[in-house]
């Protein structure tokens, strides 16, 4: 998967979290980097094939997005 990944720490959930801008709502979280790391790469197969199953668009990957 070629989607933007922003990983933090979350002192709040004592976890890693990973957003993935381009998939709204596309989340995973993770005791450590690797385990986010996988962890989001099955949450964005599982956002693609259910949209898929519900006839939505799926965004192409942009690559590096630009935040101000």
């Amino acid at each position: 998967m070629r989607y933007e990944l922003i990983i933090y720490w979350s002192r709040e959930d004592q976890a890693f979290l990973a957003e993935v801008p381009e998939l709204p709502g596309c989340m995973a979280d993770g005791a450590s980097y690797e385990e986010v790391l996988a962890n989001a790469q099955g949450v964005i197969a599982e956002w693609i094939e259910t949209a898929r199953s519900l006839g939505r668009a799926i965004p192409e990957p942009k690559g590096k997005l630009a935040y101000a």
